[in-house]
């Protein structure tokens, strides 16, 4: 996954940006109209804006997680309502340290897109580099976005209990550590992890200075894995794992897919055996 200094896309808006749409997907999971607050109040020059769960999820059910990966058709005709083909460059950014950037990109890939980008340090690092910000909402002519999906880099509940025990898979729990041990969980119904899952915190591929490592650091980072096993990255409902599956990518991983409906979807079901403590 590209990442783009905001002095790089400023430079791209004050050039040619003919071919370039931002996507303000600024959300707040105790508060899912923040976001959307947030961009009419102010948002970069030419950003539209994409809900976290009215546009990039479907609806939830009993099952499938609370963000659910939506309809192929529908996310494919609201990317096109928004000017959005498979040769437009896309920059999206957050508020959340890249994460929900990140799942927006994640979907992209999914359906085939390959010119998309984050925002390093996403709204406030534009804002203070001291770039102008805008209350105006742009519109873009509507496009045709054709989807290719790309099924194999995605798994689902019953791919992962088919998996359990298995030598040759391995799951990544992107969640905080407290939420992987089993402590208090203010979104889910049940605490813990999947059994076999290692703890990778999301937010550790972030260096001190908050932006994303890269090359040697996440080499490092992801060395007690071993390269020829399947990995699959799970988080509390498929927005977190992203920032994992693309270091994973980035480090030289091969067999990296996302379980989309994470724990919230594993809870889900009364018959999923759950694990809690520490890592060992």
């Amino acid at each position: 996954m590209k990442k783009l200094k905001p002095e790089e896309l400023k430079k791209q808006l004050d050039s040619d940006a003919s071919n370039l749409v931002i996507v303000d997907v600024r959300y707040a999971l105790t508060d899912t109209d923040k976001g959307k607050q947030l961009y009419v109040e102010s948002h970069i020059p030419g950003a539209i804006y994409l809900h976290m769960s009215h546009d990039l999820s479907g609806e939830a059910q009993e099952h499938g997680g609370r963000h659910p990966i939506p309809n192929i058709e529908e996310i494919s005709k609201r990317l096109g309502e928004v000017g959005i083909d498979q040769d437009t460059m896309v920059v999206a950014y957050d508020d959340k340290k890249g994460s929900f950037a990140s799942r927006l990109s994640w979907q992209l890939y999914y359906l085939g897109h390959k010119q998309f980008s984050i925002l390093e340090g996403g709204y406030e690092a534009w804002v203070e580099a001291g770039y102008p910000t805008t209350t105006d909402i742009p519109t873009y002519p509507e496009k045709t976005f054709v989807p290719t999906v790309r099924k194999e880099e995605r798994v689902t509940r019953e791919d992962v209990v088919q998996r359990l025990g298995s030598s040759d898979s391995i799951l990544i729990d992107a969640r905080a550590p407290e939420r992987y041990a089993g402590g208090a969980d203010s979104l889910d119904a049940k605490s813990g992890h999947i059994p076999g899952a290692l703890n990778y915190f999301w937010e550790d591929l972030l260096d001190d200075s908050g932006n994303w490592k890269s090359g040697a650091a996440l080499v490092d980072h992801f060395k007690a894995l071993p390269k020829d096993k399947e990995i699959i990255v799970y988080c509390g409902s498929g927005v977190t794992a992203c920032p994992n599956v693309f270091a994973l990518k980035e480090a030289g991983f091969h067999h990296v897919k996302l379980y989309s409906g994470s724990w919230s979807d594993w809870v889900s079901y009364e018959d999923s055996p759950i694990e809690t403590g520490t890592q060992k």
